[in-house]
């Protein structure tokens, strides 16, 4: 495993790697980034760029034998991004040793290996402060379409956002159909957003990445533009429905808010958030399904309490199977689907998401335990300690550049909280590539510019 990003920085580059000063990034590394999240809409293409992506960036280490490497990043960054990467990967393939369905395990673990090339090209995008503008500037800005696009949906009262309609026509006119199936439609309960009924996973996407359009706005407009993005960017939050999501955007605000507000200020305005919701209560039957839902958890009855979390009691008790079970590595990556009908403890029983299989644990822990064992947990806990390490022997200058993808890489894997799947293409590759950004915007040298 590489050396500790912490002491890495701290020491002296060594014999033949760059200076500092010539460390520059890659000058088009930014633009791959970019276009990956701005293709989330559809993961088909968004995992076509990074795996070009991360074979781009092996043809450029090979071309320039291996030589490239310090130009790219800093010896800490190089480290502290394989590190984590590590630390998500090899998990994977302990468990695939014996896991339930250990040929799907390997493959899951083969194609995840693009991932470290990808990984330290999102890294080298936001090497250099003008790397880091265009990165976090452009994340910002899809972050603010995505918002309007939004509110216009919910402005409009239509199943589909102008953005995604779009999208959809111009996919209709190549392939003879649609983003969606009829089936996939008639299920649609929520603002869908730019990633359409078919991948009602806006509300996630929009709190992660959140915090490189608040604190955009609050570098360009202050405490005015920072409180109309928080508004903005609230209010598509309540109506796409997900409350993993309004917990999310919740630490988001603490952890962005506090420093710019105060925290007289920052209760004041979780009081207006309050109140704002109140309003959407009455006013959208989507909203108020929701909280009444929730309210179910003060019922103190099984059922109550099973129904407020949709479903999740009954899959958190089958994950606890699955531990008990697979105690050191798990039952596979990706191996919970087959697992689940042998403890599953209310078999053939209709839930929120119908008859069948859950899928994963929706749970940051209860999934890394289940599907990898106590061995993943471990080097779970190992990478988030390398990355506490950094931030903390970090000088407030780096500190400060970081903090967006700080705060988006925090609470994405905030363990109190319900997520999608980590080990999934979609949020593993979203998770991902946050890490690489905190890692790279963290440990970037400074250059004269």
């Amino acid at each position: 495993m590489p050396e500790p990003a912490a002491a890495v920085a701290t020491q002296t580059p060594p014999s033949g790697a760059a200076p500092p000063q010539e460390i520059a990034g890659w000058r088009w590394a930014p633009a791959w980034v970019l276009a990956y999240v701005a293709l989330l809409f559809a993961p088909g293409f968004a995992e076509a760029v990074l795996s070009l992506g991360a074979l781009t960036m092996l043809v450029k280490l090979a071309l320039g034998r291996m030589r490239t490497g310090p130009r790219l990043l800093s010896d800490a960054a190089w480290a502290l991004t394989s590190a984590l990467f590590a630390a998500y990967w090899l998990p994977e393939l302990v468990s695939a040793i014996d896991a339930v369905d250990p040929a799907r395990a390997l493959r899951e673990a083969a194609v995840d290996l693009r991932y470290l090339p990808f990984l330290w090209l999102v890294a080298a995008a936001v090497a250099s402060a003008r790397g880091r503008r265009i990165t976090f500037g452009g994340l910002a800005l899809i972050v603010a379409v995505w918002t309007v696009d939004g509110l216009l949906q919910a402005l409009l009262g239509g199943l589909e956002s102008p953005l995604f309609q779009a999208i959809d026509a111009a996919k209709h006119a190549i392939s003879g159909h649609g983003m969606c199936t009829a089936a996939e439609l008639a299920l649609a309960d929520r603002l869908s957003g730019v990633l359409g009924p078919c991948n009602l996973k806006l509300g996630q996407v929009i709190a992660s990445f959140s915090p490189f359009l608040l604190y955009a706005a609050g570098r360009r407009f202050g405490v005015a533009g920072w409180l109309a993005a928080t508004a903005l960017t609230g209010v598509v939050l309540v109506l796409a429905g997900s409350r993993a999501s309004w917990i999310t955007f919740a630490l988001v605000l603490l952890l962005s808010g506090w420093r710019l507000l105060g925290w007289k200020k920052l209760l004041a305005l979780f009081a207006c958030g309050l109140i704002a919701l109140v309003v959407l209560d009455r006013t959208s039957p989507q909203v108020h399904e929701r909280l009444v839902r929730t309210a179910h958890i003060v019922s103190g009855d099984g059922a109550g309490v099973d129904d407020a979390l949709s479903g999740r009691t009954r899959i958190w008790r089958a994950a606890g199977c699955m531990i008990a079970g697979h105690p050191l590595n798990g039952v596979g990556a990706r191996g919970f689907r087959e697992a689940f009908p042998a403890c599953d403890p209310t078999p053939g029983v209709n839930t929120s998401w119908g008859y069948g299989p859950a899928l994963h644990a929706h749970q940051l822990v209860l999934e890394v335990l289940s599907e990898t064992g106590a061995f993943g947990l471990l080097l779970w806990l190992a990478g988030m300690a390398l990355a506490w390490r950094a931030w903390a022997v970090a000088d407030a200058q780096a500190r400060e550049r970081a903090r967006p993808a700080m705060v988006a890489l925090a609470v994405t894997v905030f363990p109190l909280n319900t997520h999608l799947a980590f080990y999934s293409t979609f949020w593993g590759g979203l998770t991902l590539l946050l890490a690489a950004l905190y890692a790279g915007s963290l440990l970037a040298q400074p250059r004269s510019e």
